[in-house]
């Protein structure tokens, strides 16, 4: 599979499974969730979902659970919709790239001085 066909399916699943989340699956433990990426491997065998809750009452092992009971009825969807010889199996994984990112800057306001100059 080429890079861009596969950068293009990669985008395609997290369309639809975020489109498949806010209209059809209705587990109260899935809530609003936001899908950052889907890296789904070569052989289309495993497709990484990676999410964020949106709402701040829901907890991300929750939430994580709620797509994982959701997961079959989310590929038999997708395979309604996507024209694709197999659909991957769906792992759903708490996507902390956002957090890290926090901590970084955190970490970094604590070390500069403000103005972001050092005196001399």
């Amino acid at each position: 599979m080429t890079h861009h066909r596969h950068a293009r399916l990669n985008e395609q699943f997290k369309r639809e499974i975020s489109q498949i989340l806010s209209q059809k699956v209705r587990d109260p433990r899935v809530g609003r969730v936001l899908i950052t990426e889907v890296r789904v491997t070569p052989d289309l065998w495993l497709a990484r979902v990676f999410f964020r809750p949106m709402d701040d009452g829901e907890t991300p092992d929750s939430t994580e659970k709620g797509l994982e009971k959701a997961a079959p009825f989310i590929r038999r969807e997708l395979g309604k919709i996507l024209r694709i010889r197999r659909i991957p199996e769906l792992r759903f994984v708490h996507d902390t790239t956002l957090d890290s990112a926090s901590r970084i800057e955190e970490v970094l306001r604590e070390v500069l001085p403000e103005g972001g100059e050092e005196d001399e």
